[in-house]
């Protein structure tokens, strides 16, 4: 049988009272014992129970994470930042996969709300209001990651998505590329797909290029549709040199069919993706790409989450700095 608090502190010889303000870092002991409690609490094993200690300092140290994709590198790079900073804070995450249309989203903000989290991080997802009155009815912080919302109480943190996209295609034009097309994402995506359109379509402008409608065309993010584009792409015009990809995962599909269909990259098309997601280091040729730093992002969410919890004060949103990370999928035209 696991013990229990009552155990500790009879074998401490102390108040139960006392383990718990020493569990839960309150004052009204002495370092005498403190210390005793706490190698008693070591030598029994005992874990503290989460739902007990909540009932003291009104919280579970847990908090939930929404994600349109679970599986993607892109999530797996929010993930890492967001966990890694909540396990050195003491929280525990619990991690919903809302679907890529967040098709379950008010399910999972309900079952959150359930197990009493904390606080809630959104990301990649647009803070629609129903979720956004869902989460005040919950009365818990909320911060967004990869996103962005006009509430002045949920902080976001995130790229400056249109001028990181103008920045890739500028790179391109300095590269010598005048003819250069876009695989975008989602095309009613307010958070990345329409700033991506736009920061593309800016920098063809301001370079004195034309925007050809034929070199635009949409997918998901995702590698299956990246390759389904750049199969369209093809079929549309073989009239560009290069390709902007709105994801590293796309811009991976348009490689593996450039390869496919004999076509070398960067010798006839070159090729940038967008997010820097690990599998950039691991394809043939390594691909060139923007990077928007997810670990970082993550643990920035997670750090205002928290602060928010603890302090119950608003803190400010982020935009954080992207770069140009280059590899071998960009040839520079003379």
């Amino acid at each position: 049988m696991n013990p229990t608090i009552k155990d500790v502190a009879k074998k401490a010889n102390v108040s139960i009272a006392t383990v718990s303000r020493v569990l839960n870092n309150l004052s009204g002991y002495s370092d005498k014992t403190k210390q005793i409690v706490l190698e008693t609490i070591k030598e029994m094993g005992y874990q503290p129970n989460a739902i007990a200690r909540g009932l003291i300092n009104k919280r579970t140290e847990t908090i939930g994470v929404l994600l349109p994709n679970v599986s993607s590198s892109f999530s797996s790079g929010l993930l890492h930042g967001i966990e890694q900073y909540a396990h050195d804070h003491n929280y525990s995450v619990v991690i919903c996969n809302t679907d890529d249309v967040g098709k379950r989203t008010m399910k999972y903000l309900k079952v959150l709300r359930e197990k009493q989290v904390d606080g809630v991080i959104f990301a990649s997802e647009v803070l629609q209001d129903e979720y956004y009155e869902a989460l005040k009815a919950m009365n818990i912080p909320v911060t967004l990651v990869s996103s962005k919302t006009s509430h002045p109480s949920v902080p976001y943190v995130k790229v400056d998505d249109r001028k990181a996209a103008y920045d890739a295609v500028s790179y391109l034009i300095r590269k010598g590329h005048k003819k250069i097309a876009m695989i975008s994402g989602t095309k009613e995506d307010v958070i990345a797909g329409i700033p991506r359109i736009e920061g593309y379509k800016q920098a063809l402008k301001d370079n004195g290029l034309t925007f050809r409608n034929k070199n635009l065309v949409y997918g998901d993010f995702m590698f299956d549709s990246g390759c389904k584009s750049m199969e369209q792409l093809l079929q549309n015009s073989n009239d560009f040199t290069a390709v902007f990809a709105a994801s590293d995962e796309m811009a991976i599909g348009a490689l593996s069919v450039a390869i496919r269909k004999g076509i070398k990259v960067p010798d006839r098309i070159s090729i940038i993706g967008y997010d820097n997601i690990k599998l950039t280091e691991m394809v043939v040729p390594p691909l060139t790409t923007v990077e928007q730093p997810l670990s970082q992002m993550g643990a920035i969410a997670c750090e205002k989450l928290i602060s928010m919890i603890e302090t119950g004060r608003v803190v400010e949103s982020s935009i954080v700095e992207h770069k140009i990370v280059e590899r071998q999928t960009v040839k520079t035209l003379t």
